[in-house]
């Protein structure tokens, strides 16, 4: 089943004392033995280095250890998936037609990215956002 992953599901695969550490890493584990095929975005590669790089951690992830993670366990069995310069702005203006300030783009960039791929599962633990960003997709927006 084609799945895209959220920075949200990414960052806690990374993270061992993640409070959905376990469901990120099962979800991660299904997508390394073929159970799953999954997608990310190249807008969502940076967000979860960033994330990553600067979320009040103890102890906190290093830039290095960030990208030794991402390079380990995410490149090598996902799909790389980005948007052009024209649905960029395309979703930065659906935003604000619709009032949507702050993060609320990120989420956005990220369901058309997973409509791009054709997932059939978008995995996020940022449902409510998801949903209200993206309410043509709500049948497949769950968490892991």
């Amino acid at each position: 089943m084609r799945t895209y992953f959220d920075t949200s599901v990414l960052v806690a695969a990374c993270v061992g004392r993640h409070v959905h550490h376990f469901q990120a890493i099962q979800a991660l584990r299904e997508v390394r033995s073929g159970k799953l095929q999954g997608i990310i975005s190249s807008h969502g590669l940076a967000e979860s280095f960033a994330v990553l790089t600067r979320a009040p951690f103890v102890p906190p992830v290093l830039p290095h250890e960030a990208w030794l993670y991402l390079s380990a366990n995410v490149l090598p069995t996902f799909e790389l998936v980005t948007l052009t310069a024209i649905e960029y702005r395309e979703v930065v203006e659906r935003c604000s037609q619709n009032g949507w300030s702050g993060g609320r783009v990120y989420d956005a960039l990220h369901i058309q990215a997973a409509k791009n791929a054709k997932a059939e599962r978008v995995y996020t633990f940022n449902l409510r956002h998801f949903l209200q960003v993206g309410p043509e997709v709500h049948n497949i927006v769950v968490s892991p």
